[in-house]
């Protein structure tokens, strides 16, 4: 399944889960925007000749939020994952998955 399936499920059609998954997709979006603008800040700092301080709290705050993008991204494959396991074999199994994920890219 292309990965963004997994970040925005397809599978749900009724009007309420597509609302949902359009809102979620557009939080993502505003989400990387934002961490997009802190990086734009901190090139700006570091064109400014600003003391290493301040930028490293600056890169340290935009890495936490790329984490938290990061995570929920995971939390959604896995919550899809398991919702169109057939059983829970497959829920395991899913499980399995996203914690690969976790451990090759987290």
């Amino acid at each position: 399944m292309p990965v963004a399936e997994k970040v925005m499920p397809r599978k749900k059609t009724t009007p309420e889960a597509s609302a949902q998954q359009a809102e979620h997709k557009q939080r993502m979006i505003a989400r990387l925007r934002r961490i997009e603008g802190q990086l734009r800040g901190i090139q700006g700092m570091i064109e400014q000749d600003a003391g290493c301080e301040p930028v490293a709290q600056q890169v340290a705050a935009a890495r936490r939020a790329l984490d938290k993008a990061f995570f929920e991204i995971i939390a959604c494959a896995l919550e899809a994952e398991v919702e169109s396991a057939a059983n829970s074999t497959a829920a395991k199994a899913a499980g399995i998955q996203v914690t690969r994920i976790l451990a090759k890219y987290g």
